[in-house]
């Protein structure tokens, strides 16, 4: 049973509540683009993401801000974690883990995620 789960779980790169630079699908067409997102849970051969933009978002009430200079030293302002519906990436999607999100926030989104 162990080796099962080891399979399906435990071959993952990536956990539940770090950032990664991953290469993300559009969702209103054809292409993708590298960007940082927030592993939300673990799937079988994958991921469920949250997007991370550098866009300002405040406006909007599917997004919360986050201090980005804790995963990238080059920030000069904070991003916005898009919380509305998750994105499933293959594992080959990821290219280089960036940092964790906060606690207090990894918090807040695994309450609203159900995770």
């Amino acid at each position: 049973m162990w080796t099962w789960l080891w399979r399906i779980f435990g071959s993952h790169k990536a956990k539940p509540g770090e950032i990664w630079w991953a290469d993300v699908p559009f969702e209103d067409g054809p292409g993708s683009k590298v960007r940082p997102c927030l592993i939300l849970r673990l799937k079988w051969r994958g991921y469920d993401i949250l997007k991370i933009t550098s866009q300002d978002q405040s406006h909007r009430r599917d997004h919360i801000e986050i201090t980005t200079r804790a995963w990238d030293r080059n920030a000069t302002k904070n991003s916005y974690l898009d919380l509305s519906d998750p994105i499933r990436l293959r594992e080959r999607a990821l290219d280089n883990r960036a940092g964790s999100l906060d606690a207090p926030t990894w918090t807040k989104v695994r309450r609203l995620h159900g995770v």
